[in-house]
């Protein structure tokens, strides 16, 4: 399985207009590879260079195990809540030097039960011996 985005190469810099300094809105991202067996994708996006530790930017379940592609500023699945308090995607915006925000995509062989109040522990939690594949790209950001 391959996880690419057309607006940043793996290890490259997130364009602002995907972090808390432009629209925030989430990057396209194309996958590839699925494995025929799966029945969803699920995507977790943190950022293990924060201050006070790993800080998720979004949380993502029961996606589409088809859907090819995730669009710019979408919702492809069932969101959970990230660190900001939000149910939605919440882009970069270190405090202070460059951070590394990794997109982890897997495929899963079950839909999961998870209500939206779900947090990136209890996504992980639920999907323990479920994951059939996984791949990650990760993009850099620092403020101006």
């Amino acid at each position: 399985m391959k996880i690419t985005s057309p607006v940043f190469e793996n290890n490259g810099d997130i364009p602002s207009k995907y972090t808390c300094d432009g629209k925030d809105v989430n990057p396209e991202l194309v996958i590839e590879d699925v494995p025929e067996n799966a029945k969803t994708l699920a995507l977790i996006v943190d950022d293990p260079d924060a201050p006070a530790g790993t800080w998720v930017h979004w949380v993502v379940w029961n996606i589409p195990k088809d859907i090819g592609k995730i669009e710019e500023d979408s919702v492809p699945g069932i969101e959970g809540m990230n660190d900001f308090r939000k149910n939605s995607y919440g882009g970069p915006c270190p405090p202070s030097g460059k951070h590394r925000y990794y997109f982890k995509l897997y495929a899963l062989d079950a839909m999961l039960n998870l209500d939206a109040s779900a947090t990136k522990k209890d996504l992980e939690l639920a999907m323990q011996g479920h994951i059939l594949a996984k791949a990650e790209i990760v993009g850099l950001y620092s403020r101006v």
